[in-house]
């Protein structure tokens, strides 16, 4: 019987106000190029990744990512995709406070939304454009490494432009999707944020060997 391409399947959503970068953090992780001018997202985009996991077991997670319009006139629509996501970036601008600022109001949404232990990682973007020149600075590091603690979540700066923290992000939060599962909290099967690897049709066992969870 082959083997798995990949052992879980993780429902991601990234998630902030329009024009932090959202876009451009995806095609980052997905093709490792960067989108100099893209367009406005109109709805959602979708892209997906492997990502094989640190440790001895070597774990890989295929990341399917919806990037959500920042824009008000599409948060009905981009809420019905947090539907049981496993994992979450919200994302700001370390150059605009009121992006940063707005990241409570997204998560918040998120947290209404998604599945109740959906992972999320608060995300600074653009760190570039303040390398050589913090007076760009916004949004100090440490106060959003506060927020994030404060409100239990993961915490990275990143440079869609450069890829600065990108990959590292994301797995991250894989890893804290994949550390609820072997603790038994993704549990729900009527959540289709998790879903384990099932080859040729078989049931299919993680590599810690404990059965799947959905």
């Amino acid at each position: 019987m082959a083997s798995p391409a990949w052992h879980y399947v993780l429902k991601f959503i990234i998630t902030g106000d329009a024009a932090v970068g959202k876009s451009s953090l995806l095609v980052r992780l997905t093709d490792q190029r960067f989108l100099a001018n893209p367009d406005p997202t109109l709805g959602v985009e979708f892209g997906s990744k492997l990502l094989t996991l640190p440790g001895p077991e070597g774990t890989v997670v295929k990341l399917q990512c919806w990037d959500t319009a920042g824009t008000e006139s599409f948060r009905s629509i981009t809420r019905s995709y947090y539907r049981g996501a496993a994992g979450a970036l919200i994302v700001y601008d370390v150059t605009s406070r009121r992006s940063f600022d707005n990241a409570r109001a997204w998560l918040a949404d998120v947290r209404a939304h998604a599945d109740a232990q959906v992972s999320c990682i608060l995300v600074g973007n653009k760190a570039d454009l303040v390398e050589g020149d913090e007076s760009r600075r916004q949004v100090p590091t440490e106060t959003a490494a506060l927020f994030a603690q404060e409100e239990g979540l993961l915490f990275a700066e990143t440079s869609a432009k450069n890829g600065d923290g990108v990959d590292s992000a994301f797995v991250s939060a894989a890893e804290s999707v994949i550390r609820k599962v072997r603790e038994g909290k993704w549990d729900d099967e009527r959540s289709p944020g998790v879903k384990l690897s099932t080859p040729s049709g078989s049931a299919g066992v993680p590599v810690d060997g404990k059965p799947g969870c959905c």
